[in-house]
């Protein structure tokens, strides 16, 4: 078995960032979101309406956007803890340039959490969600136009909003032309050696074995032996404690969620809460997953969360249902359901949910099931504590 290194963004604090944007600013790992305003044209509903649980979702930056717009009609009342280990695609590129964690993954979940309520709002959404063409002179050309504010993705910004976000576009112009595609080397390998890689359902063959672990490791560091610990943000710690739900989501199991269980004191919270812990599993196999079991994924993450394969000292030795106890799974999925297996791990509830055939990444839940899924295991926790 392989382990995984998360690299060195994790070890040393990041360089002053000349642009100030929030996001950046946050010195503790796994960054944590509130769904509450933030900032200008960054924040979903103000005024929560009451009686609507508090949950927690552990995910990355893709897979589980698909379902934030639905999950608002349950609840507002929810913290999205997202890892910064994304080294991959544009990440990389600002990365290289600006230092400091990666924010792919954050800038895709505070879109989905952006406020839509105007019509300038929705122009800026639009703006700041829009890729670039993969063709390199297109791209440039495109870049031009927009730095320069000719481009139609302008219409409907106003004009002192339009010239606070060209001066953030300006520094970047003035930093590097060159437009780097770069790929984390886990589940999407450099393109340089296997050909550009598609990150809906990826055709890039398995990994040669399987990962044993995850772990941070610092920037001078080359093996195991120079593994660092970096402290959690005590904002999850607190929110892992009062929530009514705890979610672990669908997506890519060792780059997007493990990097934020393994952390000191996720495991040593979640092993003590008694309310819903819920396993979203994925509806195809990917590169990390090949071959996986519904219990893969259970066993993975309990390895996780207990460190089993750490320092001694750090490990725990939880069993599965003391980290999840519900599994939700998408109808007709590719991920074996091993019932036997799963019982002996003390998990019982496993519940079946509508799913729909996306064209590029294959079986996905649809989108409604899932959240009246969800809603219906916090309801049925809220009543036993009534």
């Amino acid at each position: 078995m392989a382990d995984g290194c998360l690299g060195p963004y994790f070890c040393k604090p990041p360089k002053p960032s000349p642009i100030p944007l929030f996001l950046l600013q946050i010195p503790k790992l796994p960054l944590h979101f509130p769904s509450k305003p933030m900032a200008a044209h960054c924040h979903c509903i103000s005024n929560p309406r009451p009686y609507q649980p508090s949950l927690l979702v552990f995910s990355g930056g893709t897979a589980f956007n698909g379902v934030v717009e639905e999950l608002k009609k349950l609840t507002v009342r929810v913290a999205h803890v997202l890892p910064v280990s994304d080294d991959g695609g544009s990440t990389a590129e600002i990365v290289r340039v600006l230092g400091g964690p990666a924010v792919g993954d954050i800038r895709s979940r505070c879109l989905r959490l952006a406020d839509q309520s105007t019509s300038e709002a929705l122009a800026v959404r639009r703006l700041l969600g829009h890729r670039l063409p993969i063709n390199p002179q297109q791209a440039k050309s495109e870049w031009y136009e927009v730095v320069e504010g000719e481009h139609s993705l302008w219409e409907g910004v106003s004009k002192p909003y339009r010239e606070t976000i060209r001066s953030f576009l300006a520094y970047f112009q003035n930093e590097d032309g060159t437009i780097v595609r770069g790929q984390n080397e886990i589940s999407h390998p450099a393109y340089g050696s296997i050909g550009p890689v598609d990150k809906g359902r990826s055709s890039v063959p398995a990994l040669p074995s399987r990962i044993k672990r995850v772990f941070y490791m610092s920037s001078e560091g080359t093996n195991s032996l120079h593994e660092v610990f970096p402290t959690v943000n005590p904002a999850v710690l607190d929110q892992l404690s009062n929530v009514d739900c705890i979610v672990y989501a669908m997506g890519s199991l060792f780059t997007s969620l493990c990097p934020s269980l393994v952390l000191l004191g996720i495991g040593e919270v979640i092993s003590s809460r008694s309310c819903p812990k819920v396993l979203l599993l994925n509806g195809t196999h990917d590169r990390e997953t090949s071959g996986f079991s519904a219990s893969s994924f259970v066993i993975a993450i309990t390895d996780a969360l207990n460190r089993t394969y750490g320092d001694s000292h750090n490990c725990l030795k939880h069993f599965p249902s003391q980290y999840i106890n519900t599994l939700l799974v998408p109808k007709d999925g590719e991920i074996p359901i091993d019932d036997q297996i799963l019982r002996s791990q003390g998990i019982f509830d496993v519940v079946i949910v509508d799913s729909i055939r996306d064209p590029k990444v294959g079986i996905i839940f649809d989108p409604v099931s899932l959240i009246n899924a969800l809603g219906n295991v916090v309801s049925r926790y809220m009543r036993t504590k009534d």
